[in-house]
């Protein structure tokens, strides 16, 4: 069984930064892709970025790029979202998901796996 624990939401101020992190248990995750989503009150969950485990490439959606970075430790298991520059609209709970797949996927029905999510709050 495949278990994802996030961590690292908070409230914090327009500009200010936040590191998320998502430590995955119970598989070998060589060769598995992760990925973080978010969701908004009232709104659908939606791709934030995306990052293969066995080599680097990532992906971002547009509203984020530039300011948010995708990265993973192997030897932790643990995949991160440092998240800078900060805007009120990126407020929402943020989920770490997992696929079985050495590709990454851009939608949510992409993913099996899921963690309980951690609310980042972002003041203006």
């Amino acid at each position: 069984q495949v278990q994802l624990v996030e961590s690292g939401g908070g409230l914090v101020q327009a500009g200010d930064s936040l590191r998320l992190s998502c430590v995955a248990s119970g598989r070998t995750f060589s060769n598995y892709a992760m990925a973080w989503f978010r969701q908004a009150p009232g709104k659908e969950r939606d791709f934030v970025a995306a990052i293969r485990w066995r080599n680097p490439s990532t992906y971002y959606a547009d509203s984020v790029k530039g300011r948010f970075t995708i990265s993973r430790d192997n030897a932790k298991n643990t995949v991160y979202l440092q998240m800078n520059s900060l805007k009120p609209e990126d407020t929402a709970v943020y989920y770490c998901a997992a696929r079985s797949s050495l590709g990454v996927g851009l939608k949510d029905d992409d993913y099996r796996y899921w963690g309980q999510g951690t609310q980042v709050t972002v003041s203006s």
